[in-house]
């Protein structure tokens, strides 16, 4: 089969964000675009000539033209095989599993994430390295440069390959397998969960679940598992069947967008249980009867249950948190006498810390924990560990987050979305904050003594690489901080996040309504950061 090698100009546009390149369905559907940036992984990551990759997605609009156009520029780029998930088909976390399983030489992920789908919605690539995690920002960076000097890319004419029959088909030199997108991923979540405690819990007749899939990757691993291998009762999983504009829902699982499930936990008929994961399969959101589990909480549940848990019952070596994540992980690892780590936003920024064994658990506020099974955040495991805890402890969701709040204090916590506002002001604004920094500390700001403000850095303790203005903190000598930042995940203008904690030890002070709680602190945030007069937004996008 002829390799065609075909002219191309670069695009400004292509640097990865957090997690991969992310735009408008039209920006990649713009000639060359998604070649180039393709073209590029090819061409700096060497050992994928030869090698094997791993292919698949969300299964969002774009995703399946997408894999043809990647399957052919594999073959001219001499990749020995490509595996695929069928149908083009692989949750991010399942994609992680299937390169560490088949030590691959890495993969790429079709994803724009929690992100709208739909021709006038978004899309996304990233690349995985061979560990199973996202790209740390070396490679990231070679990609990008990569993609401001290309002139070529090489492909190969061939009809559509067949992604939706198990098997292997040859393309040129290149072997095209397509994989079971659930079964690998299934076995490993049977080797760390005790699946005939949770199937009791089920069998009994005395509990109850749902499970939103939100459209989205998550609901063929959520059917096969919690109703399949489970027992879970048939409608369990709600919108389960993935559609390439997620059915014009968002498919970001917080209390907003999942509001459909968050109305089957209130009231006085509420399911004991309800749970949601996003587009590509990786976050998680946890709901008891009439009570939510802020990520935070959640993270810090896990570490200190860790224990009780078949996969970790020999015990966990250390946990790491996102810098905007709440300190609740941090006093338990305290009080268990476990490592803890502080690491910018991105998930990537673990993968090191998992590869040297100094972590067992993660997570980031943004609804995302994980371990060391795979190198991505885990949607569908978070909920399985849930579930095998609440079969252990035979205790709802509110009584085992309420026990740990008396033994560990409380860290109210909430975060203030503001999306697509005009990218300069955005950056004038953090601009602003910056500047401040120097005089903030030992002032008092509405009653609140700053104990600290700074930017955000990380030095990674296994490579020593350095990661600059990553996110203002502001903390005050009572625990609370406030912390702002830019996100890196949108596809438009820019998404400012004030993320606001308070701590609260004493447990006859814990059961207070978290908003009543942080009003002055998000008047205190408002005031300092001068949202409204440079933003011209009056209230938040979404609160969580």
């Amino acid at each position: 089969m002829k390799t065609i090698t075909i002219n191309t100009k670069p695009f400004n546009d292509q640097r990865p964000g957090t997690s991969g390149l992310r735009k408008k369905v039209k920006v990649f559907q713009t000639p060359h675009y998604l070649e180039n940036f393709v073209q590029a992984i090819f061409d700096t990551q060497t050992d994928l000539r030869g090698g094997t990759l791993v292919l698949g997605g969300d299964g969002r609009f774009y995703n399946r033209e997408a894999i043809q156009v990647i399957l052919r520029m594999a073959s001219a780029n001499s990749l020995k095989r490509v595996l695929v998930g069928q149908g083009g088909l692989l949750s991010t976390p399942a994609a992680s599993c299937i390169i560490r399983k088949y030590q691959t030489d890495g993969g790429i992920i079709l994803s724009a994430s929690h992100n709208p789908g739909g021709p006038d919605e978004d899309f996304g690539i990233k690349f995985n390295t061979p560990n199973g995690g996202p790209a740390p920002e070396s490679v990231t960076e070679a990609i990008f440069q990569r993609t401001t000097s290309i002139t070529q890319y090489d492909t190969v004419e061939s009809q559509s390959i067949d992604i939706d029959t198990l098997g292997e088909s040859i393309l040129g030199n290149t072997t095209i397998q397509i994989v079971d997108s659930v079964k690998d991923y299934a076995d490993l979540m049977m080797q760390l969960f005790d699946f005939e405690r949770i199937r009791q819990l089920f069998d009994s007749g005395l509990f109850s679940m749902r499970f939103d899939a939100m459209h989205a990757i998550t609901g063929p691993y959520a059917t096969h598992i919690l109703e399949g291998l489970l027992n879970a009762q048939p409608g369990t999983v709600m919108n389960g069947k993935p559609k390439v504009d997620f059915g014009g829902g968002h498919p970001d699982p917080n209390l907003v967008h999942a509001h459909e499930l968050v109305a089957l936990t209130s009231g006085s008929n509420a399911v004991d249980f309800g749970a949601a994961s996003d587009g590509d399969g990786d976050r998680n959101m946890v709901l008891g009867r009439n009570f939510f589990v802020t990520p935070s909480d959640s993270l810090a549940v896990m570490v200190a249950s860790a224990h009780l848990i078949k996969g970790y019952s020999d015990g966990i070596s250390g946990v790491a948190r996102s810098m905007p994540t709440s300190q609740a992980a941090d006093r338990v690892a305290k009080k268990l006498g476990l490592a803890c780590y502080e690491t910018p936003t991105g998930w990537k920024f673990f993968g090191n810390l998992l590869d040297d064994r100094k972590i067992t658990l993660c997570g980031e506020e943004s609804f995302g924990t994980g371990s060391n099974h795979i190198r991505e955040k885990d949607g569908l495991w978070a909920v399985l560990f849930w579930l095998n805890l609440l079969a252990i402890k035979q205790q709802s969701v509110e009584t085992i987050v309420k026990e740990h709040w008396k033994t560990f204090g409380r860290n109210y916590y909430t975060r203030y979305d503001y999306e697509a506002i005009d990218k300069a002001a955005a950056e004038g604004l953090m601009d602003h904050l910056r500047n401040r920094l120097n005089h903030l500390p030992s002032q008092e700001l509405n009653g609140y003594l700053v104990e600290y403000a700074d930017d955000f850095a990380y030095t990674d303790p296994i490579d020593g690489s350095r990661s600059e203005r990553q996110g203002i903190r502001i903390g005050f000598s009572d625990g609370s901080r406030i912390v702002f930042r830019l996100s890196g995940t949108g596809t438009e203008g820019a998404t400012l996040r004030v993320y606001l904690e308070a701590y609260e030890a004493d447990p006859a002070k814990q059961m207070q309504d978290t908003q009543s709680v942080m009003n002055n602190l998000v008047e205190t945030a408002l005031v300092l950061a001068e949202i409204e007069p440079r933003t011209g937004r009056t209230k938040p996008t979404v609160i969580t």
